[in-house]
């Protein structure tokens, strides 16, 4: 009985330090490399959360209207070792991002770099491998 329950308990174990593995998606599960998106606006919010972090961002589309992007960022240690700080960004602060759009289209990104308004940009620690493929990106 004893050897059981330390078997139930192993496995357990097991799935409770796996399961944020699991988690965890990678690049292409939701980001489409070949929708390159490229837009300035103004910082609305950032989460400096684990596993990403994340910047809300208000930018005109192409008729002028505002709207609502929510990019994905490396993880809060990955920013820092890219020269962050959670008061990197504060809302109001206009950036220009540069990444790829979610597979469905909706206004979701994985950001590649984050270009502040004094000209200077950082690294986003984005989970796509490929940076090269960032050059062309196109304007939305």
């Amino acid at each position: 009985m004893k050897a059981k329950l330390t078997g139930l308990l192993a496995v357990l174990g097991f799935f409770l330090l796996v399961g944020p593995a699991f988690a965890h998606h990678p690049f292409a599960a939701e980001f489409d490399k070949d929708k390159p998106v490229h837009l300035t606006g103004t910082v609305s919010k950032l989460d400096w959360t684990n596993p990403h972090a994340s910047l809300i961002l208000d930018a005109k589309d192409s008729s002028g209207h505002v709207t609502n992007w929510t990019f994905e960022l490396g993880g809060p240690n990955a920013l820092k070792r890219r020269g962050w700080t959670r008061n990197t960004l504060k809302t109001g602060d206009q950036v220009t991002v540069v990444g790829w759009q979610a597979k469905d289209g909706r206004n979701h990104g994985n950001a590649n770099t984050v270009m502040l308004s004094t000209g200077k940009e950082l690294d986003a620690a984005s989970s796509f491998f490929d940076k090269a493929s960032t050059k062309d990106h196109v304007s939305h």
